[in-house]
């Protein structure tokens, strides 16, 4: 006997998908502003001639759901017949009793349905043998596109590697940038010059450059409000932040920490979970020692941590940034820097009391934000992120390097009322280094006026660049589908 009757599942899929009945009321669900992954996935979904199915990964509340709901509507609103489309979650309790193929039998059964299908499978990773049900309705059934969404990439991705290659194609969601931020809110943008390239930049006046500064002076609140309730789309167009902060600990951190982690990871000891994600967002930005960690977290094994460590990167709630050699010197090898995978996670764990004022957490928080930025920008590219911390002065660090075959960037975040940096620094020596084969230096800074080249005499020049414009920019250029062209 089935612990789950076909009467159950046929009560859950008629609420999941009201626009059986009501092809409006996909409307109350869809969001009018899009992100950059929704016309990525559309794009595959209804692509003519190359058939793939799309898997959307990222952490919970990033937006994954809404995007499918958007896909949705425009599907209805093209004249797709509403009970073609099937939405299901497997996260549901009764859903994850049944399999994939129960799930679309029952569907099938329902109503007769000619021409494509088109099937939306939410948090897949909870159901049994997900990648091996995706390869057979690709090879079996021509008829059915798909789209499917986790909130732990890597298994998703495995899943791709192992059955997927050639039928599907995984699209990593981060949290929204300070770009799609103001977007969603409806913020005036700043009227920019065409075609502008971070890159570029340093080619103009400082006149031209105070101009362009002068411009983003209006977003300076929504910024800061941005480094605190991050970029989780339902929390941002909350009216109450305290509230959204509260909502953003419970339910994405206590949520993913204390159930999907420990559900799809196996993990032994729920505490340490918890313990190590604190002792991550206490130390975020900073280096990395397992051993440390190890001894200082009820002195556990080093393997125990090594192992907690890959499913929280796992479950997109931290980036990983490895050291990177730049220049003739040497560099640390071996341990990251560990990133939160947004500031506002950080911040609603730590429940630091006026965090805007405290310049060292204020520093830590648009690291995070500029890490978290630029490996999205970069995504799907050829570069290579990381970290560089000179060997034998270890002191002597910059924050993040992107490298690429015929580029090399350095940036470092100074947000402080005061960025100079003597010529000792380490991005200073990097860009007098011809063997550092540097391409472009960024010094980000917290004032909009502190902008411009630095007076240090070096072979490639350090651009002093605010924190709020070089976000906004580098996230317009994402979203215009330049990313990975800094």
């Amino acid at each position: 006997m089935a612990i789950v009757s076909d009467e159950q599942v046929i009560k859950i899929l008629r609420q999941y998908n009201p626009w059986w009945r009501n092809p409006s009321s996909i409307k109350e669900e869809s969001k009018p502003q899009k992100r950059l992954a929704y016309y990525e996935a559309l794009k595959i979904i209804k692509h003519n001639t190359l058939r793939r199915f799309a898997v959307l990964s990222g952490a919970r509340r990033v937006g994954k759901t809404t995007i499918m709901y958007q896909i949705i509507d425009n599907l209805i609103d093209e004249g797709v017949n509403p009970k073609n489309i099937l939405y299901v979650s497997f996260d549901s309790p009764i859903v994850k009793l049944v399999n994939v193929e129960t799930v679309l039998s029952i569907y099938e059964s329902l109503y007769p349905i000619e021409g494509t299908k088109y099937i939306f499978f939410d948090e897949i990773q909870y159901t049994d043998h997900w990648e091996l049900w995706m390869k057979v309705i690709y090879d079996r059934r021509k008829d059915i596109r798909l789209a499917a969404t986790g909130s732990a990439s890597p298994i998703l991705e495995k899943g791709a590697t192992d059955s997927g290659t050639g039928r599907w194609s995984v699209l990593k969601i981060p949290t929204m940038s300070f770009y799609e931020y103001c977007r969603l809110l409806q913020i005036e943008e700043p009227i920019l010059p065409d075609n502008l390239k971070l890159t570029k930049l340093v080619k103009m006046s400082n006149a031209e450059l105070g101009d362009l500064m002068d411009r983003f002076a209006p977003l300076e609140g929504h910024f800061n409000r941005y480094l605190m309730i991050g970029g989780f789309p339902e929390l941002v167009l909350s009216d109450d932040d305290i509230y959204a902060q509260r909502m953003l600990r419970e339910d994405v951190v206590d949520k993913v920490i204390k159930r999907d982690v420990l559900t799809l990871f196996n993990i032994r000891s729920p505490l340490l979970m918890e313990k190590l994600f604190l002792y991550l967002c206490m130390n975020s930005t900073e280096i990395f020692s397992v051993t440390t960690a190890a001894k200082e977290l009820e002195n556990v094994s080093v393997s125990t941590i090594d192992g907690y460590i890959e499913a929280l990167e796992m479950s997109n709630l931290i980036y990983l940034a490895k050291p990177i050699d730049v220049g003739s010197k040497g560099a640390l090898k071996g341990k990251p820097k560990i990133f939160i995978a947004d500031a506002a996670i950080r911040n609603a764990v730590l429940m630091i009391d006026d965090v805007l004022s405290d310049e060292r957490e204020l520093g830590a928080m648009v690291e995070t934000a500029v890490y978290k930025h630029i490996v999205s920008f970069y995504q799907g590219s050829t570069a290579h992120l990381g970290y560089f911390r000179k060997a034998k002065d270890n002191q002597k660090e910059v924050d993040v390097v992107i490298e690429l075959p015929r580029e090399k960037i350095l940036c470092e975040v100074k947000y402080r009322s005061n960025s100079h940096i003597p010529a000792t620094d380490a991005i200073v020596e990097l860009c007098k280094d011809e063997k550092s084969k540097v391409t472009n230096a960024f010094l980000i800074t917290k004032q909009l006026d502190d902008f411009g080249i630095t007076k240090h005499e070096t072979e490639v020049p350090i651009l002093r660049m605010p924190a709020i414009a070089f976000l906004y920019l580098l996230g317009k250029a994402e979203a215009d589908g330049q990313n990975g062209k800094m």
